[in-house]
Order: C-alpha cells, then structure tokens, then sequence
C-alpha cells in the first residue's frame, strides 16, 4: 500500500501596521488558520525597521509566507533583503517601496511631538480622517476598531513605531530581487499610500507579482473590504 502524503501549509507570518495589533488580520485569520500555523510578529518594541526584522526572524519558523500591511511592508521589505530565502512568498497590502523624505518625515514629527505632550487621542483622531474612505469616516463601528487597536500600541509604541518608518531604507531596489509570488492589494481610495505606489511596487517585481485595486477602499484595506482580501490571500496561498 502506497505511503499517504500530507502536504502541510507553510506557516504565515503577519505583520501589522502602524498603531495596529493582530486585530488588524481578525476577518482574515478564520479562513486562513485552519492547518497553518500564524504568527504575529511584534513592531511595537523597537525603534528601527532592522531591528524589527531581527526579532521577527529571531522567532519565525525556518520558512514562511509573508504578509504586512503599510508599516508593514515596509518591515516584509527588509525580511526580503536580509533572507529572501526564508521567504516563501510575500504578500504587500497598501503600502510602499518609496524611502522617507523630509516633506513625508514632517508630519510624523508633529504627530510624536504631540503624543510626547499627552495629546495621543488628538494623534488617534488625526489618522483616523486619513485611515480610510471618505464613505468610511463615518463608520463608528470601524472608528472603534481602529481607537482599540491604537489604545494597545499606546503612545509610547507609537512613537517607537513612527521613529523606525523615518528611518526606513529605500526599497525599490528589493523590487527585482523578489523572485517569490507576490500579491499587491491596494484600496482605489488610499490616502497615505496611493495606488500609483503599489502599482511601482508590482511594476518593479514583475510577473511573480498580482496587483488587486479594491475600489472604494482606504488604508485599512484588511477591515474596510475583508471579504476581497480573504479571498485574495486565500488564492494567494493556494
């Protein structure tokens, strides 16, 4: 009698954005959990974009599926150039490959200097007009969602957090290097990173990469259009 071969789904790894928490993932990990092991990696605790991508690949398995969404990406990009080959495939949601500028640090810096003063819920209300659709911004259920998820992360690893995207490297010559399946979600209505962005994305990686523009979408592609992103990393990971 012939052996019977199990085919076990590499293990995913997850990564959040800025002010985020696993929550972030919460539509999609019913419909991805069952036989695969998920990770969450922690980008609360350090300061650098390098230093994260250390203690991600300190705790991930051996070979993973990756997905991050904005900060996130920024973080997959780096686990791309430091061990492509633990990489099993890569997904990038509404983020971009383009380095920091002062004109994109400036902001930032404002929205540190007023956590530092205590003024963190003035910060969380400030993202928020940003986050998500226009047709969203009136969505309190999603509003709450997003105030939780920043609540968790509190000020100080906000701060820690918006210190390493300052300092974030150039990504876009990662971009050819990326020779894995590579799923590019962008929301049409995306504020922070708009779809010209990912599209520089998917255009540098070439025909491993799908490029899925969600209309009516914002940043928060994973909460503002579930159904179409579980669907899309479920064909991802098939």
């Amino acid at each position: 009698m012939a052996a019977m071969q199990i085919t076990i789904p590499e293990p995913l790894v997850l990564i959040p954005g800025l002010n985020c928490t696993p929550a972030l993932y919460a539509p999609q990990w019913p419909a991805l959990a069952p036989g695969r092991q998920i990770l969450v990696a922690d980008n609360t605790t350090d300061d650098t974009i390098a230093a994260m991508v250390e203690r991600l690949l300190a705790t991930a398995p051996e070979r993973f599926a990756l997905c991050g969404l904005s900060m996130g990406g920024y973080v997959a990009f780096e686990v791309a150039r430091r061990a492509p080959e633990r990489v099993t495939r890569l997904a990038l949601l509404d983020t971009t490959a383009k380095p920091p500028t002062p004109e994109t640090n400036a902001p930032r810096e404002q929205m540190i200097a007023l956590a530092e003063k205590g003024a963190f819920d003035n910060v969380v209300t400030l993202l928020w007009q940003k986050l998500v659709a226009p047709d969203r911004l009136a969505d309190d259920t999603l509003r709450l969602e997003v105030r939780a998820m920043a609540e968790a992360v509190g000020p100080s690893g906000f701060i820690r957090q918006q210190r390493a995207i300052m300092g974030r490297s150039d990504a876009r010559p990662v971009l050819r290097t990326i020779s894995v399946p590579t799923l590019v979600v962008v929301g049409a209505e995306d504020a922070i990173t708009p779809p010209d962005e990912a599209r520089e994305i998917a255009g540098g990686i070439g025909t491993k990469a799908r490029y899925l523009e969600i209309p009516g979408c914002g940043h928060l592609s994973t909460l503002e259009a579930p159904e179409i992103v579980t669907a899309a990393l479920r064909d991802w990971l098939a």
